[in-house]
């Protein structure tokens, strides 16, 4: 299994629980598979990288940056502020910030 493939898997365990916990719901984004918060965009993987994009507060995405975590989404060289490519495939970082990013959507 590829670093890609095992992130894909990786990130539809995490969200089918999201998913069947009724906290969330598949949906699309850039036409790839996404996770959805009432109607905004949650999470995806990018299927170049494998990397967790996932929408958190400006000043948390600085912080997963600056931590070593992630990198800035920006993709066509458009950066997204409220977006961070998270790099390392890890089930306790993803499960800790798709429930970040589930509590800051679900206040948008």
């Amino acid at each position: 299994m590829s670093d890609v493939e095992a992130a894909e898997v990786l990130f539809w365990a995490l969200a089918d629980e999201m998913i069947s916990a009724g906290a969330a719901h598949e949906g699309t984004m850039m036409g790839m598979r996404c996770l959805r918060v009432d109607g905004e965009f949650l999470a995806m993987v990018f299927q170049k990288t494998g990397q967790l994009i996932i929408k958190l507060p400006e000043a948390r995405v600085s912080e997963v940056i600056y931590g070593g975590s992630g990198s800035e989404f920006s993709p066509a060289g458009r950066k997204f502020r409220e977006w961070v490519a998270v790099d390392e495939v890890d089930r306790n970082l993803w499960l800790a910030l798709l429930e970040e990013g589930r509590e800051f959507v679900a206040l948008d």
